[in-house]
């Protein structure tokens, strides 16, 4: 008797860790992947992506989760359309051939209760590289207009370009790398 009562609390325990496990899609009115590069010395080049989507699995309880979140490269926009046909030449990230990049991470590390650091993978022009994004403002909130837990925060890094290919202008004194900051938020389903 006490065997079948430890083996149904020990049961009962799994499947209350494991329904910690939520899903939150991405919410692209919330979202924005932006980079941030250094122009000959003198002022900051930005330019974000407009189009996103992806998924955020999240187990609080665990303290783990998994991202996986996809860019087109299509929808860069510097605010000069002739720069952004530029950017989206074989010059840079030649977005006929490549035409997403992706975000796949599978290790989340957390201060207390809030994501300090999600390390995984950057594929960009069909190269992937290890990446670590640093977090701040990591918060979950019961969203009044959804009626639903949206959690989402800031994210940031720094990657060399070259690593995937890209050199275009390194003679010509541009940087290597490549600010990126990805503000997000994503809603459970």
């Amino acid at each position: 008797m006490t065997k079948t009562l430890l083996t149904c609390l020990l049961a009962a325990g799994a499947f209350s860790a494991h329904a910690e496990s939520a899903t939150y899609a991405i919410d692209p009115s919330h979202t924005f992947v932006t980079f941030e590069a250094n122009h000959f010395g003198t002022s900051t080049l930005r330019g974000r992506f407009d189009k996103k989507e992806g998924s955020v699995t999240l187990d609080k309880a665990a303290k783990s989760g998994k991202a996986d979140i996809t860019i087109d490269a299509t929808s860069i926009d510097t605010g000069v359309t002739a720069l952004d046909t530029h950017l989206k030449s074989k010059d840079f990230f030649n977005a006929a051939e490549f035409g997403t990049a992706k975000f796949s991470a599978d290790k989340f590390s957390f201060t207390g209760d809030k994501v300090s650091e999600v390390a995984g993978t950057l594929t960009l022009l069909g190269k992937t590289q290890p990446v670590t994004l640093k977090a701040s403002n990591f918060n979950c909130y019961m969203n009044p207009m959804l009626k639903r837990e949206t959690c989402g925060g800031d994210f940031e890094t720094t990657i060399t370009r070259t690593q995937y290919g890209m050199s275009y202008g390194l003679n010509y004194g541009l940087p290597d790398t490549i600010h990126l900051l990805i503000q997000i938020e994503a809603i459970k389903q």
